[in-house]
């Protein structure tokens, strides 16, 4: 805890000031922490960010938040909702052997893969980070 004390004309302000991260900002170090555990690089923080903004409140629903790399309707849905519609990429093969490598790195033991890290990971993959800077 934080105390700024403010003295302005005999008046004694005391303002206890807790800096507490948000929900949201626990998320996006808890995905940071796991892109550097299970892929071994440090994420871009200003991206990671915006793709986990970009998924609203579902990041904070226990089933909505993972992915099922063993789901084929839940790796549709990555590939319609977010690789075709919001990214803008074609539907091709290439789109279901991006979302194959993410989740082979992932790993298949792997059972909480996050819908944040995946997103962003496919993003790095297809370089496709400016549709976030509108």
């Amino acid at each position: 805890m934080i105390i700024f004390v403010l003295y302005l004309r005999g008046v004694l302000t005391i303002n206890y000031n807790t800096f507490q991260m948000s929900k949201r900002d626990d998320l996006i170090e808890k995905y940071a922490a796991d892109i550097k555990d299970k892929f071994g690089e440090s994420a871009d923080m200003d991206l990671l960010k915006k793709v986990t903004v970009g998924l609203g409140p579902s990041i904070y629903n226990i089933d909505a938040s993972k992915v099922s790399g063993t789901d084929q309707k839940e790796l549709d849905t990555v590939k319609n909702n977010y690789l075709i519609k919001k990214l803008g990429l074609a539907d091709d093969s290439k789109l279901d052997d991006a979302i194959k490598t993410v989740m082979d790195k992932y790993g298949s033991s792997n059972r909480n893969k996050y819908r944040a890290v995946i997103y962003y990971k496919l993003c790095q993959h297809f370089k496709k980070a400016s549709v976030y800077n509108k």
